[in-house]
């Protein structure tokens, strides 16, 4: 058995695009626009790992979608936790649970998939503003 892909389904593919792509860094890995099925498929990975996609499912006819909690979560590992959290911040993007213990955060996507970000290797020494920031909202 091999790993391939992990679904998330989308209302705004630009929006999502953006968050994925422009602020989480994920790479485009292949888009395939289903006329007869009114679909479009975008697979994303990070840089450098092909084998740990996602899919962004947009349907063209509208709906609604729940909030994703009950999907669960995505997780990815980054470099510097903070760096990746004041990033993400500057472009307006809520930091649901701010990383005080230096190695776990949250933020949601446009459509609130719930991301977790983890410190790779061992947690960062606790700072500031991140140590002292509370809670917003769920993830």
């Amino acid at each position: 058995m091999k790993y391939l892909h992990t679904m998330v389904r989308v209302t705004d593919l630009d929006r999502s695009l953006e968050f994925y792509c422009t602020h989480l860094g994920l790479e485009n890995m292949g888009r395939f626009d289903i006329e007869e099925g009114r679909f479009s498929l975008v697979f994303l990975a990070p840089p450098g790992q092909p084998d740990a996609q996602i899919e962004l499912t947009y349907n063209w006819d509208p709906e609604n979608l729940d909030e994703g909690r009950n999907f669960g979560h995505l997780a990815y590992q980054v470099d510097n936790i903070y760096a990746t959290c004041q990033k993400l911040s500057d472009a307006g993007i809520v930091i649901n649970r701010p990383p005080r213990d230096g190695r776990m955060a949250f933020v949601r996507s446009p459509d609130n998939v719930s991301i977790e970000l983890l410190q790779a290797g061992t947690p960062l020494p606790a700072a500031e503003p991140w140590a002292s920031m509370e809670n917003i909202g769920t993830w």
